[in-house]
């Protein structure tokens, strides 16, 4: 089967012929239709993880997935030949990942069935991302009239956390460029702040005596302080790269949190049970064939995510 691997850490990802996986016990085998792409996937290739990552190699590539399950090994009775399904397809003890023709993974991943209405594309583009949003927006305890600012609103974990945010009656402040401006408030925000024409600080009190929580998606540790100051006492700062400090946000009254979302079964149903009841949508910004994987994942190094890159297989 073709995919997309590395031969070690820091080597350089490529178009690989691998022998097909066999599903084993309690495993199921799943012909993949989509993969969503992520900044992880390149940073455990890298080997930026390796001291809490064991992984296998040749290692493939990506997480994120949709596809039909092909067969099923002895004791699975979660799914069954046929069943459309999206989830997450790393398995990095035999360097599976969701970046191959083909995925064998365990039966109790985090995976569900495809929501109604849904395309592939569509949906392997969720999972990291909309659990990661989510996740986020529940350690902020946003509810009716908070308001939020939102930070690195336009990738696709910031995409999502805007969605949720507003759901639960939030106000919510996006960080986005103009041109950007016209979708962040498609998707819920309230008000948009350009990071690339002045303080973001200085803008957010132009309108705000102060906001209640700080969803951050990019922000590194230098850079918390001059933001944590937009807090009103008791405010959350929520981090998904590590930046928060919580004992010295408790020193100052207000609540840190560093988020590392652990995918289950169970949070991904209930992003399910939202995308088929209308409540969240998924924006696929790119779409690349799986030869051209490995440009994409070069581009999406640079940063500046803007919705998901979706990989066809």
């Amino acid at each position: 089967m073709r995919a997309i691997a590395v031969s070690e850490y820091g080597a350089t990802p490529s178009v690989t012929d691998l022998p097909l996986p066999e599903p084993g016990p309690g495993e199921i085998l799943v012909k993949l239709v989509a993969a969503g792409l992520n900044p992880v996937d390149w940073k455990i290739a890298d080997g930026m993880l390796k001291d809490s990552v064991d992984a296998a190699f040749p290692l493939v590539l990506g997480a994120d997935g949709a596809g039909v399950v092909e067969s099923v090994g002895p004791d699975v009775g979660r799914f069954a030949p046929g069943d459309q399904i999206f989830g997450q397809f790393r398995d990095l003890a035999r360097g599976g990942g969701s970046f191959a023709e083909y995925a064998v993974i365990d039966q109790d991943a985090p995976l569900a069935r495809m929501p109604q209405g849904l395309i592939y594309s569509q949906a392997a583009g969720v999972p990291l991302a909309a659990m990661t949003g989510y996740s986020m927006v529940h350690e902020a305890d946003l509810d009716v009239g908070k308001v939020v600012l939102i930070v690195g609103a336009t990738g696709g974990v910031g995409q999502f956390a805007v969605q949720f945010a507003m759901n639960l009656g939030a106000h919510v402040i996006a960080t986005a460029h103009p041109d950007m401006d016209a979708e962040m408030r498609r998707l819920g925000a309230a008000e948009t702040v350009d990071y690339g024409r002045a303080d973001i600080g200085e803008q957010v009190l132009a309108n705000h005596d102060g906001i209640d929580a700080i969803i951050d998606l990019v922000s590194g540790p230098q850079e918390v302080d001059a933001l944590t100051g937009l807090l009103r006492p008791g405010g959350a700062y929520v981090s998904s790269i590590g930046a928060a400090n919580p004992d010295k946000l408790a020193s100052q009254q207000l609540r840190g949190v560093n988020v590392h979302t652990p995918g289950t079964p169970e949070l991904l149903a209930t992003i399910a049970d939202m995308l088929d009841a209308s409540k969240i949508r998924v924006a696929v910004s790119r779409e690349v064939p799986l030869e051209d994987a490995p440009a994409a994942i070069a581009a999406n190094r640079q940063g500046g995510a803007r919705g998901k890159t979706v990989i066809r297989i």
